[in-house]
């Protein structure tokens, strides 16, 4: 049996609770996701100099906020 091939129950707990972590620091690492909404480019040459101005609009998603953990009470 190949590794490409196994199964769930032939992973060992310790590999499933590595994966499990794995996929939690990957979604807590990931960028907000972009979507370009417009873009405009305007273009003047002019003795030699070309001037340019780019507009881009985009919607940016954020991931929601967390709230600070509370500090524990004291004994």
């Amino acid at each position: 049996m190949t590794s490409t091939s196994r199964t769930t129950r032939d992973k060992s707990l310790s590999r499933c609770v590595g994966e499990f972590f794995g996929h939690i620091v990957r979604a807590v690492k990931k960028e907000p996701r972009r979507t370009v909404v417009d873009k405009q480019v305007r273009e003047v040459k002019q003795s030699g100099v070309i001037y340019r101005r780019t507009t881009t609009d985009e919607i940016i998603e954020l991931p929601p906020e967390v709230p600070p953990e509370q500090p524990p009470d004291e004994l």
